[in-house]
């Protein structure tokens, strides 16, 4: 995107609060960006080539949506924790492997995107937001959901094609949890709790591409009641 197209664009979001400079070649935030830091609710940065989202993008603290897919960054200022007002937030396919604590911070998300990077370790630090509706971290490098992530307030939980081989009991307690997609991970068939299917809320979960078959899922003690509640949403849709 040329110089003349950015101006523009600039213009018009000092009206709408709206920017989008996706595919502009930036590198760095430029100053005209800079100077509409109190002013933008949503802003879009995907495919450029941004190595490293700089601590300046604390200061947007009116923002409601970022969007920085398809950059090279390697990680998250821990200043992003000051974007108080931000609920959606996506930052798919960069090569991310570790996130700042401060994410604990953004009481406001409701979905967050990670999918495709090559984060290791499961966002604890994203267990404690209240109105997160979705956390979506498929491709990545996961092994293990963790206890704390019992507290995940999440419906929604993506971690399809990690390397998930352990999780904790404790996840039957998500009190929101509706669906679970762990598809092409490296679970073992005892590896699934059966409160999982006995005491969660959980709907959907899928997990083909395992180290077992369909066949001894369907086996699974509790799997029943599992298919209850499957039966009972899928009802309600039709």
């Amino acid at each position: 995107m040329g110089n003349t197209a950015l101006k523009k664009h600039y213009a018009t979001a000092e009206k709408t609060g709206v920017l989008n400079v996706s595919q502009s070649g930036l590198d760095d935030l430029p100053l005209q960006l800079l100077r509409l830091n109190k002013i933008l609710r949503s802003l879009d940065l995907s495919a450029n080539k941004l190595s490293c989202l700089p601590p300046t993008i604390g200061s947007f603290d009116a923002l409601k949506s970022l969007v920085i897919d398809r950059n090279m960054l390697l990680d998250l200022p821990p200043e992003i924790g000051r974007l108080s007002k931000l609920e959606q937030f996506s930052a798919t396919n960069n090569r991310i492997r570790t996130l700042p604590s401060e994410l604990s911070r953004l009481a406001n998300l409701k979905r967050v995107n990670l999918s495709n990077n090559e984060i290791e370790e499961f966002p604890t630090a994203l267990c404690s937001l209240k109105h997160l509706d979705a956390l979506l971290l498929a491709s990545n490098r996961i092994t293990s959901i963790p206890k704390a992530a019992s507290n995940l307030a999440a419906t929604e939980l993506d971690l399809d094609r990690n390397r998930v081989a352990t999780i904790a009991d404790d996840i039957a307690d998500c009190p929101r949890l509706k669906i679970l997609r762990l598809e092409e991970n490296c679970l073992r068939l005892n590896a699934i709790p059966i409160r999982l299917l006995t005491e969660s809320k959980l709907s959907t979960l899928t997990v083909d591409g395992n180290l077992f078959d369909s066949k001894s899922f369907m086996n699974m003690e509790g799997y029943d009641k599992y298919m209850e509640r499957y039966t009972a949403v899928k009802k309600k849709m039709f």
